[in-house]
């Protein structure tokens, strides 16, 4: 574990095995910990980097909402993997952390080897529904200031989103739970008011530049993102779609093996290609 200061915020790093480097970027009210039963597997293969996005974990949550604002988020995330020494990775980020990941290919597109976006979004098109999500983000930040942290938890875990983890074994959701209550009122309601859908730019018109080849992954039982990554997968230019069975939102946590599997076989044929065209897939550095 590490503290690694950008931009005079504190992030707490969780940083491990060897190889190329894999940065992992948890969903809203997780943390690094979030990839913990994945986390250890794919650091067989790779130096895994865990993030606590700022207002969660164990790193700093600004009592100003703005410093929380989309592009700065980015360029947090951009100057946390340069003080670690390197100059890019493959990131892989879930939900609130794949829309961030998503972000950052396009705005600091010379940090990004490769991208995985688990059940994540370009964002709304629309400016009247993005201006509607943004005032229904708003609502639950002051929910969440309202009722505390506890209290919207359990209301965030009955949500029919998460129906698909109801079969999971009870000490599983309790880590996950236990993970989400460490989280500060202050920080995921201002996460939600700066890093929500209603607050990040649409990137839909955008997806063509991305120029690093990039790992779509969604389950079967979430409709919505497996049709999002359908869509996202035809409009990026080097694009592989893999969509798990019997998973839901959280691909990694319901179907873990398929889901490792899936990505060390994508980083695994991206470093392979890299080697046979005379890249040195350890030059991260």
């Amino acid at each position: 574990m590490a503290v690694v200061h950008a931009h005079s915020v504190e992030f707490h790093v969780v940083d491990h095995g060897n190889g190329p480097p894999l940065v992992l970027l948890h969903g809203f009210a997780g943390s690094s910990g979030s990839w913990s039963h994945v986390g250890h597997d794919l650091a067989r293969h790779h130096r895994v980097i865990a993030i606590d996005l700022i207002g969660h974990g164990a790193s700093s949550a600004p009592l100003d909402p703005s410093r929380y604002g989309f592009e700065q988020a980015l360029d947090d995330l951009a100057e946390v993997i340069f003080q670690l020494g390197l100059a890019r990775a493959a990131w892989l980020g879930y939900s609130m952390g794949g829309r961030l990941a998503l972000g950052l290919a396009l705005r600091h597109p010379n940090r990004i080897s490769s991208l995985i976006l688990e059940s994540a979004t370009p964002g709304i098109q629309d400016e009247g529904e993005r201006l509607q999500r943004r005032a229904a983000d708003e609502d639950i930040a002051r929910r969440i200031e309202e009722i505390g942290v506890e209290a919207f938890v359990s209301e965030w875990e009955g949500l029919p989103m998460w129906q698909s983890q109801r079969a999971l074994p009870v000490e599983v959701l309790q880590h996950q739970r236990e993970l989400r209550l460490r989280n500060s009122v202050t920080g995921l309601a201002n996460s939600l008011r700066a890093m929500g859908q209603g607050a990040q730019p649409s990137y839909w018109d955008r997806l063509g530049e991305i120029q690093a080849p990039v790992l779509l992954i969604a389950g079967t039982l979430d409709r919505k993102y497996a049709g999002l990554a359908g869509q996202m997968g035809i409009k990026i230019p080097d694009a592989t779609l893999s969509v798990i069975p019997e998973a839901g939102h959280a691909v990694h946590l319901e179907q873990p093996r398929q889901f490792t599997d899936a990505v060390r076989a994508f980083l695994s044929e991206r470093e392979h290609r890299g080697a046979v065209n005379g890249q040195e897939i350890n030059q991260w550095t």
